[in-house]
């Protein structure tokens, strides 16, 4: 009688266990709006990316080398640095960023991710497999004019309960010829939490 009891205590203790400290699987989902704002916890958040890139971009399109120029200056974009101490996905900003600038068609975009591969097809094209007519030569690329670049800042601060984020992107458009910055942009964005406190 007493083992019996032993195993049921043992079985009742191990479902106790599964059920409150257990993974949890997510069986039911629905699609969420990206755009609404909702603070789930302390981090760097896709509402945080989206004011920003927002930001940049009318920026960006309104500066007079842009605006004015006769035709779309050929940018080349550089991911945006992180010098905070979280993990940012600054790769999906720049991304971000580069796509919806190109959207404007105020602002024209040379591919420097893919320089290696199309090295490879100039190569290629040469060995006499492409078509004469179709075959692709080298000394056609479009030389950029700016290379637009940025780095994203942060600041925290706690002051007794209350928890102050303070973030900074910075995005600089460099002429390549002068390598002066004729377009520059500051997005703030500055979050309060409170302290939860955790009762017994």
């Amino acid at each position: 009688m007493k083992l019996l009891i032993a195993i049921l205590s043992l079985v009742a203790f191990s479902l106790l266990l599964n059920g409150c400290g257990g993974p949890r699987a997510f069986t039911k989902g629905e699609y969420d709006d990206p755009t609404r704002v909702e603070l789930l916890d302390d981090k760097f958040n896709e509402s945080d990316m989206q004011q920003m890139a927002d930001t940049v971009i009318k920026a960006m399109v309104s500066c007079p080398y842009v605006a004015k120029a006769d035709k779309p200056p050929v940018v080349i974009v550089e991911r945006v640095q992180n010098r905070t101490q979280e993990h940012i996905d600054t790769v999906s900003m720049t991304d971000m960023i580069r796509t919806s600038l190109i959207h404007t068609a105020k602002v024209r975009f040379v591919n420097k991710e893919e320089r290696g591969t199309v090295d490879e097809e100039y190569q290629y094209h040469e060995g006499g497999a492409v078509s004469g007519n179709t075959a692709k030569k080298k000394g056609k690329q479009i030389g950029a004019d700016y290379i637009l670049s940025g780095a994203l800042a942060t600041n925290i601060q706690e002051v007794g309960g209350d928890k102050f984020i303070y973030y900074k992107l910075t995005m600089n458009l460099t002429n390549l010829e002068t390598t002066t910055i004729d377009c520059t942009e500051e997005k703030q964005v500055r979050k309060k939490y409170k302290k939860q406190s955790i009762g017994l």
